[in-house]
């Protein structure tokens, strides 16, 4: 019977390899389960909620693309694009439940688009190049991020930064990242998640601050902190489009990037190159977003981790139905992982950026006119710490590079909207005391 629904025998694997790929795959990514929790707590959402939120919106996501799209393709919140909630609430731009209303909106048009076939004109509007600088200055941020909460870096105030002291907190942290950086020179699965843990049972020896649960396992789940919390009316406004935008759109090339990675190593490929239900997938991708928005987390995505249950011969979605009950079933141990600090969980960060860093070779630094723009997405993002204004900056140079150049004709009709999109976005601010400067002007 399973092997009928998912063609087993056609694709040559068995329901053991599927199991065996299915838990490859979530001890590779299920150090979300303590990352996107931590991220996300800062903006004042209830911990506790978001790590029970977090398996939720991962299992659903992760059992819908097994049982529809029939792939071995997981998803949960995404790395970069949870950074990148919570930036819009710490910078003050809007309160946390906007910003989810922001979420939801984003998965609306990511849908949309797909929907309507405009997602693969905005793809090759943009260069490769771009696109993997995206990747990398996310990575940086992330980095940053994790760097500042293990407390490797700190605030100066005559330098803006500088290392901070090796304080025992920050050396049962380190010990955590050198556990996961020996896993991953072992090409062993599951190096982030026993990092975390290694560190978090070092903080319950030697941190005071640590102290163990009441209880291991709680069968009480209680998310009426977060859920169904979201502000969609507050955030139809003007100057939140930008946030859309920017979040559809990183979540656009997150997934496709993911995809077209994880299909290909799977097969899911016709005669033609192209993948097999691409469009579901993508589909799939928007509505687990807004799902989760409705439930209180960031944007949820397809995971590249994906690629490690694919290697151990996952070919088919009860690979990803065997990974989202497993998330399931972590909904048990919400009281651990409420216990787990901040600088124990904050490795996985740094970790997560050296991943995204890989994309750097995909940058080609010999045409300035792509490796300009890159590097200024790149270094905009993580010194500017706003995704977004990187994007605008780099999005702009490009065009304007490719026009003192006399290469305009190669701007693609969707580029140039992207670029009079980033240009308003950066002045949304003094958009309006600029229409009123005109009309003075003009009368």
């Amino acid at each position: 019977m399973v092997g009928n629904n998912f063609q087993l025998k056609e694709k040559k694997v068995s329901v053991r390899i599927e199991i065996v790929a299915g838990l490859t795959t979530f001890l590779t990514m299920a150090y979300i389960i303590f990352a996107n929790p931590m991220i996300l707590s800062s903006t004042g959402m209830d911990k506790e909620a978001l790590i029970a939120v977090t398996c939720i919106v991962s299992a659903i996501g992760t059992l819908i693309v097994g049982v529809f799209a029939k792939a071995p393709i997981a998803m949960a919140p995404g790395m970069g694009l949870n950074a990148f909630f919570a930036y819009l609430v710490i910078s003050g731009k809007m309160d946390w439940q906007t910003a989810l209303g922001v979420v939801f909106l984003s998965g609306l048009l990511f849908l949309l688009l797909t929907l309507v076939g405009l997602r693969k004109k905005i793809v090759e509007a943009i260069p490769a190049s771009l696109i993997s600088a995206i990747a990398v200055g996310i990575g940086l941020f992330i980095t940053f991020i994790g760097l500042v909460k293990l407390g490797v870096v700190v605030a100066d105030a005559h330098t803006l930064v500088s290392a901070g002291p090796l304080t025992k907190t920050v050396l049962i942290g380190l010990v955590g990242l050198l556990v996961m950086i020996f896993f991953e020179m072992e090409k062993i699965s599951g190096g982030l998640v026993i990092g975390i843990l290694v560190s978090t049972a070092l903080a319950l020896m030697f941190d005071e601050k640590t102290v163990m649960p009441d209880k291991l396992i709680s069968l009480h789940l209680n998310i009426k902190a977060i859920a169904l919390q979201l502000d969609i009316f507050g955030a139809l406004k003007w100057s939140f489009f930008g946030s859309i935008f920017t979040l559809m759109f990183m979540d656009m090339f997150d997934s496709v990037g993911t995809l077209v990675a994880c299909c290909h190593q799977a097969n899911m490929v016709d005669e033609n190159g192209k993948i097999k239900g691409l469009d579901r997938l993508l589909g799939i991708d928007a509505v687990a977003t807004m799902i989760g928005a409705v439930l209180g987390t960031s944007t949820t995505t397809s995971y590249i981790e994906s690629a490690s249950g694919i290697e151990q011969g996952g070919r088919t979605g009860l690979t990803s139905i065997v990974t989202g009950v497993l998330f399931l079933l972590a909904l048990l141990f919400v009281p651990i992982v409420k216990i787990v600090p901040e600088y124990a969980a904050a490795p996985a960060l740094i970790m997560v950026g050296l991943f995204m860093m890989k994309e750097v070779k995909r940058i080609d630094f010999s045409n300035i006119g792509e490796a300009f723009p890159a590097f200024i997405i790149m270094v905009m993002i993580a010194l500017s710490y706003s995704i977004s204004t990187g994007l605008a900056f780099g999005f702009i140079s490009f065009v304007l590079i490719k026009v003192l150049s006399r290469e305009a004709g190669d701007i693609k009709p969707v580029m140039w909207g992207i670029a009079i999109l980033s240009v308003l976005f950066l002045m949304h601010e003094r958009l309006g005391g600029i229409i009123e400067y005109l009309r003075t002007f003009v009368g």
